[in-house]
């Protein structure tokens, strides 16, 4: 039986130095009431997301800025998980369907695709209720140098 999600919080503050753990979890991933739903040690963070009426856009849908700030809390996180403390250098997206009045939820998923010296490359995607790609995303994160006394 599944012990079922962890502690994301949690495993973050372990990973950074004490002077960094204060908004763990960060007031923006709290507003959007982010939950995590699966972690793959190092390799996948699945979180999700109410798709709240104060979301949407004047055609009713989830605003596209919404849908990117849903992945950039699946993404930040993750980032933490995998490697030192990172900053988003780029973060491009790709919407292939909009997320409807229907959809309670969407659930993202973010995966490293690449680690190097000093960025990381990782990919996510954002799903409606149906299980159906919503958003693609690419982002590379640039690895913070650590802070002075560490």
């Amino acid at each position: 039986m599944s012990a079922g999600p962890p502690d994301l919080s949690a495993l973050i503050r372990d990973r950074l130095p004490p002077a960094m753990r204060g908004l763990v979890p960060p007031p923006c991933l709290l507003e959007m009431q982010g939950e995590c739903v699966a972690y793959e040690e190092g390799l996948r963070l699945c979180m999700r997301f109410p798709v709240l009426p104060r979301y949407r856009n004047p055609l009713g849908n989830m605003q596209g800025g919404f849908i990117v700030a849903a992945l950039d809390n699946t993404i930040g996180p993750f980032s933490f998980l995998v490697a030192p403390p990172s900053a988003t250098a780029t973060l491009n997206t790709q919407y292939l369907r909009p997320v409807t009045p229907d959809d309670a939820s969407i659930t993202c998923a973010a995966w490293l695709v690449e680690r190097t010296r000093n960025t990381l490359h990782i990919h996510a995607e954002a799903r409606n209720d149906a299980g159906r790609i919503v958003v693609l995303c690419q982002s590379v994160n640039q690895i913070l140098p650590p802070p002075d006394g560490d």
